[in-house]
C-alpha cells in the first residue's frame, strides 16, 4: 500500500488505496458528458493529458509551473511532481480524453474520465480550481467504473485466462512489465507467467521462483503473527502496548494510551520511521527490529489513538516489538517458524542484502535523462515487520490458501482480520473491499522501483498475485485482472 513519495505529493492515487470503489459496476449514479469542456477548465485538461502522455520530465514541469496553483506546485519539490505523472504514463501507456462526469448527489470536483492505452483501463481525475484563474489545486487520480456506454461482455473462465495471457504478452514484447503473475481458484493454478530481467546488470530473467521485494505486503505476515499470540493467550488485542515496548522506543505517556488494535489498523495516530534520520543514515545500521529504535524515538501522536485512519509504518514496526516481547523470540524466527514454513513457503523471508542470495530481484525505476537506475541505495538493507522482504507469486498463493483453510489462525481471527475496522476499509493488516461481487481481502506494497499485490476473492474463489521489479510496474496490470473477475467474469 506505500509509495510513499505519491502520498507526500497530494495526488491521492487511489490504487494505493484498500478499496477500489470507483471500479466497481454503477447503478444510476453518475452521468458522462463527452464533450470536450470549454474555457479555462478545458485548457487545463488538455494540458494535463498532454504532459502525463508526453513522458517528458521539462514537459510536466512546464504543466506544474503553468497550471496548477502554487499551494500544490510548492508543496513537494518539482521532482515530485515529475516521478507522479511519470509513474501515471508508466502505469496507463497514456491516456485518452472520454468525459467530463457528474454524480448523484453532485460533487464539488470536476472529474474527467479517461481511457488509458495500456490496459484499456477506465481512469478518473478529480480536480479544484482556486482563484480567479482556476488554477488546479488538488488532484486526484483513480480507477473510474466503466462507462454505461462502454459496456463490454462477459466472459467465460478459459475467456478471461486467455486475455489475461495476451495482455501479458503485449506488455512484456513491450518492456512495460517485469515481473511475475499467478492466478489460482483454490488450490487450482489457472495461469502464471514471468518475463523480464531480475538483472540488467548480469540479464539474469525473471521466472516463478524470482523472488520479488514485498514492500508493505509484510505487514500481512506481522497480523497474523499478532493473532495466533493472542488465540495462545500470549497477548490482548486491547493490550495497551506499553506492556511490551519499553521507553527506550516511545514514552509511556504515548505508549500507554496506544492498543495492540490501534497498530493493527493503523489507527494509532504515530507516523513512519521513512523519515529524514532514516534517509541520511547508512542502511547498514538496521537489521534487526531493536535497529530501528532511533528512527522512532521522538515519534508524537498525530491524534487521539483510535479516532481516525493514518497509514503508520511505525506502527507495524512496533507490532514487531510486541511479537518479540509475547513470544519470547526473535521477530524473524518466529515468522519463519509460525507462518512460512507451516504455509509452505520455501522461498520466502527478509534477507540481509549484502549476503549473496539466489534469485533476488532488483528493483528499478526511470533515471532522469533516460534508462534505468536500481534501488539499491533507497530501500532497507533488510526487511522487518512493516516491509522490504522478499516471496514468490507461488508462495503468497500458497500463504492465501494456508489462511483460507485454517492452517495459520481460527476461522474467528481470521474474521477479525478480514474485517474492516475504519474509515478507510482496513482490517489487522488486511485491505478490505466488500463489492457487490463479494469480498476481497489483501495487501499491496510500494517502493521506487518496486510494486506487488495480492488479492484473495473470497467472493469469487480466486487468488492473485502480480510481483513487479519496475516501480509501479504491478499495478495496472493487477487493476485489468482484477476487473475482469470482478466486472466481466460469468458467474
Amino acid at each position: 500500500m506505500i509509495l510513499f513519495r505519491f502520498f507526500k505529493t497530494g495526488l491521492l492515487w487511489a490504487f494505493l488505496l484498500p478499496a477500489l470503489s470507483f471500479a466497481q459496476p454503477s447503478g444510476n449514479g453518475f452521468q458522462d458528458d463527452t464533450k470536450f469542456p470549454s474555457g479555462i477548465p478545458g485548457e487545463r485538461i488538455r494540458a494535463l493529458i498532454d504532459a502525463i502522455n508526453s513522458d517528458d520530465p521539462q514537459r510536466i514541469g512546464n504543466f506544474i509551473n503553468q497550471h496548477v496553483s502554487a499551494h500544490f506546485r510548492d508543496f513537494v519539490p518539482m521532482e515530485e511532481h515529475v516521478n507522479a505523472l511519470q509513474g501515471t504514463y508508466r502505469m496507463t501507456g497514456g491516456i485518452d480524453f472520454y468525459s467530463i462526469r457528474s454524480y448523484t448527489p453532485a460533487r464539488k470536483e470536476l472529474v474527467m474520465i479517461a481511457k488509458d492505452r495500456l490496459f484499456g483501463g477506465w481512469h478518473g481525475f478529480s480536480m479544484t480550481f482556486e482563484g480567479k484563474d482556476q488554477l488546479i489545486d488538488n488532484l486526484n487520480f483513480t480507477p473510474a467504473r466503466p462507462p454505461q456506454a462502454a459496456a463490454e461482455p462477459p466472459l467465460t473462465e478459459a475467456e478471461m485466462v486467455k486475455s489475461v495471457r495476451q495482455k501479458l504478452e503485449l506488455l512484456c514484447s513491450k518492456d512495460a512489465f517485469s515481473g511475475s503473475i499467478l492466478l489460482a481458484k483454490g488450490d487450482q493454478v489457472l495461469f502464471e507467467y514471468a518475463c523480464g530481467e531480475a538483472s540488467k546488470t548480469y540479464h539474469a530473467p525473471n521466472n516463478m521462483e524470482t523472488q520479488f521485494n514485498l514492500g508493505s505486503m509484510n505487514k500481512m505476515f506481522t497480523a497474523t503473527a499478532v493473532m495466533q499470540l493472542a488465540e495462545k493467550g500470549k497477548l490482548r488485542l486491547d493490550d495497551p502496548i506499553s506492556l511490551y515496548v519499553d521507553e527506550s522506543w516511545l514514552p509511556k505517556s504515548i505508549t500507554s494510551r496506544v492498543t495492540v488494535h490501534h497498530l493493527l489498523t493503523h489507527t494509532s495516530g504515530l507516523g513512519s520511521y521513512f523519515n529524514d534520520t532514516y534517509m541520511k543514515s547508512s542502511r547498514d545500521l538496521f537489521r534487526e527490529v531493536d535497529d530501528y529504535k532511533p528512527l522512532v524515538q521522538g515519534d508524537t501522536l498525530a491524534f487521539e489513538p483510535g479516532s481516525r485512519f493514518q497509514y503508520s509504518n511505525t506502527g507495524m514496526l512496533l507490532l514487531g516489538v510486541v511479537i518479540e516481547k509475547a513470544s519470547g523470540m526473535n521477530y524473524f524466527d518466529y515468522v519463519r517458524q509460525n507462518i512460512y514454513q507451516p504455509a509452505g513457503m520455501t522461498r520466502t523471508d527478509c534477507y540481509e542484502l549484502d549476503r549473496p542470495q539466489n534469485n533476488l530481484a532488483e528493483g528499478y525505476l526511470p533515471a532522469p535523462g533516460g534508462g534505468w537506475k536500481n534501488n539499491v541505495f533507497m530501500h532497507v538493507l533488510k526487511g522487518g515487520p512493516a516491509g522490504g522482504g522478499y516471496s514468490t507469486a507461488r508462495d503468497l498463493h500458497r500463504f492465501a490458501r494456508a489462511l483460507q483453510t485454517g492452517k495459520l489462525v481460527s476461522q474467528n481471527s481470521l474474521d477479525k482480520m478480514w474485517e474492516s475496522h475504519s474509515e478507510a476499509s482496513y482490517g489487522y493488516g488486511f485491505e478490505i473491499d466488500q463489492n457487490p461481487a463479494g469480498l476481497v481481502v489483501g495487501h499491496g506494497g510500494g517502493f521506487p522501483g518496486l510494486n506487488s499485490h495480492l488479492d484473495i476473492f473470497q467472493g469469487k474463489g480466486y487468488i492473485l498475485v502480480v510481483m513487479s521489479n519496475y516501480d509501479m510496474g504491478a499495478e495496472g496490470l493487477r487493476v485489468y485482472v482484477r476487473n475482469l473477475i470482478l466486472t466481466r467474469l460469468k458467474s
